[in-house]
């Protein structure tokens, strides 16, 4: 959605529009205020809740959505794509406390184009609205600590294939390498060749060491229901095995 709005001289230029989302009405209406100190940005709906979110931007395609992580209803990692989804050229900036690798990572594999920490100032703010709304598909605006930032550029460099990333899920829940060579179909010499690919990506020594260091760095993903199981690894794995 654009807004046209008459300069000086009595030209139009364009604006851009903006969907405040925070669950705080005080922390939405001070943000407002400080985005409409300038003339090229309008706040043109709120919401305090993913649900709500969704639906404003539905009815308003914005420009920009700038939106807390902590409010009510789905998870961000639902909510965002969702968002994008209904409205392919709404841009998302993440306004969080949380100062997390993992959890920018995490929101990065979702299409956010901005992730700011809470403290930056008013001047990092448009210059991040403005920054996103202008830039080109590939561009980002994140705000962080350099500590966080290296962590991230550290686990960018970690790739699992898919193949990897299947097996090691498999030692996860305590699946020995016979057990995943019959679930997946393959010899399990290649299974063996896999890990020790793997071990050899992750610096681990282990078998739990891998599954670890692959959690940690977000290279897989495991099901509450599969958390037990990964104590179980741990119980067998004492000594550095494939």
């Amino acid at each position: 959605m654009h807004v046209n709005a008459q300069n000086g001289r009595g030209g139009e230029r364009e604006r851009i529009t903006i969907l405040l989302v925070d669950d705080h009405a005080l922390v939405r209406a001070g943000v407002r205020e400080i985005l409409e100190t300038q003339k090229d940005l309008v706040v043109v709906g709120e919401a305090a809740s993913s649900e709500e979110a969704v639906g404003q931007v539905a009815l308003w395609r914005p420009d920009i959505v700038i939106l807390d992580i902590e409010i009510p209803g789905d998870e961000p990692t639902v909510t965002i794509p969702r968002i994008r989804e209904l409205s392919p050229d709404t841009q998302v900036i993440v306004l969080s406390m949380y100062d997390s690798a993992q959890l920018l990572r995490q929101l990065i594999a979702t299409g956010i184009r901005g992730y700011l920490l809470k403290t930056i100032d008013r001047h990092e703010l448009f210059a991040a609205v403005r920054s996103v709304h202008k830039g080109s598909s590939g561009s980002m605006m994140i705000s962080v600590s350099p500590e966080s930032l290296a962590a991230l550029h550290r686990n960018n460099e970690l790739t699992l294939s898919v193949r990897e990333r299947e097996i090691l899920e498999m030692v996860a829940q305590a699946m020995s390498n016979c057990q995943i060579s019959h679930r997946l179909g393959i010899a399990e010499a290649t299974v063996k060749r896999h890990l020790r690919n793997i071990f050899g990506k992750l610096g681990a020594v282990s078998r739990i060491d891998a599954v670890n260091k692959a959690i940690e760095a977000q290279l897989i993903t495991l099901r509450p229901d599969k958390c037990r199981s990964v104590t179980a690894v741990t119980a067998h794995t004492d000594t550095p095995q494939l």
